[in-house]
């Protein structure tokens, strides 16, 4: 009865959570609109950590619900996810996407090398507040170099005239700023009954919550991203995925990761096989993105179905491995 009452809560928060990580990009893509920001900034910097808010509550509740295994299962995941699943299926759906421009080009080798900093630190089997506090300011450093690389993004009102822009506009801003909040409470609410529910069918099947992490909270928590890349798909923004899923994939590395070893540092050595999966399917993804990026500087559908081979394989591996 009890097993039946977890994997309810746990369907439903996963849904609540991808439903209201769905408003939540919609409602600063609105806002961004409003204030006309440039749309590698938008991408890259809010479409990319907003739609890994899921990920960022998920990783302060599992911290101080002293299961930090459970992020860290979830940031690696998320990131395999996002290279493979997700782009996977945006290029199936949408055709080949380019990866032409030094700002593209360079956003993909940061996303990248940040995918392999947590594993890297994390390799000794101890994730401490060091390692903790050497993602965050990884994470400045990422910052700074975004806001070096583009131009001041300029607040000009177009395709209205100045005199009707103000009211209406701004009860629109106003009006999506609530539905940003509101969102953003519920996204914490769900993201607590994930772990919640995820903790305690972990221990009724006996799995590592590394493992509930890596497979079953990823693929919820990947689920803004994956709406985004569909959505951006229909709209022929293929540009827009890179930027989202390489910024997710740095605020994941970082933010999420970092802010959960400074809360609740973890050993991992209790699960190291799963760990070790972990880094060496990480490293192939990684290198297959990076290979495929820069031989047409493009993905192909024929690449695209390689990604979700070893998206495939990893999860199977996973599964094995308990």
């Amino acid at each position: 009865m009890l097993i039946g009452l977890y994997i309810l809560l746990f369907i439903i928060a996963g849904i609540t959570l991808a439903k209201t990580g769905a408003w939540t990009v919609n409602s600063l893509m609105k806002i961004a609109d409003f204030l006309n920001w440039k749309k590698i900034i938008v991408a890259s910097l809010l479409m990319g950590f907003v739609s890994s808010m899921p990920e960022f509550f998920v990783g302060i509740t599992a911290a101080l619900f002293k299961k930090p295994e459970l992020s860290f299962g979830n940031v690696i995941g998320s990131n395999i996810v996002l290279l493979t699943l997700i782009i996977g299926v945006a290029v199936l759906l949408g055709g080949k996407i380019k990866l032409k421009g030094k700002t593209i080009q360079r956003s993909s080798s940061f996303a990248c090398l940040y995918a392999f900093l947590p594993l890297l630190l994390l390799f000794d089997g101890e994730a401490s507040r060091v390692d903790g506090a050497i993602l965050i300011l990884a994470l400045v450093f990422y910052l700074r170099e975004l806001v070096l690389t583009q131009k001041r993004f300029k607040k000009t009102f177009l395709g209205q005239e100045e005199s009707e822009k103000p009211v209406k506009e701004f009860r629109l801003f106003f009006k999506h700023l609530g539905i940003f909040l509101v969102s953003t409470g519920l996204m914490l609410c769900s993201a607590w009954a994930i772990v919640f529910s995820a903790g305690r069918l972990a221990q009724t099947f006996n799995l590592p919550p590394i493992l509930i992490g890596a497979l079953v909270v990823a693929l919820g928590t990947s689920l803004p991203e994956l709406s985004f890349g569909i959505r951006s798909v229909i709209m022929k923004e293929k540009e827009m995925i890179l930027g989202n899923i390489f910024g997710s994939i740095v605020a994941n590395s970082t933010l999420v990761l970092g802010i959960t070893c400074l809360i609740s540092p973890f050993r991992i050595y209790y699960s190291f096989p799963l760990y070790l999966s972990g880094f060496i399917f990480s490293a192939v993804v990684i290198l297959a993105f990076l290979l495929f990026s820069k031989t047409h500087n493009e993905i192909s559908r024929k690449e695209a179905k390689i990604l979700l081979f070893f998206y495939a394989l990893f999860f199977i591996v996973q599964l094995w491995l308990k």
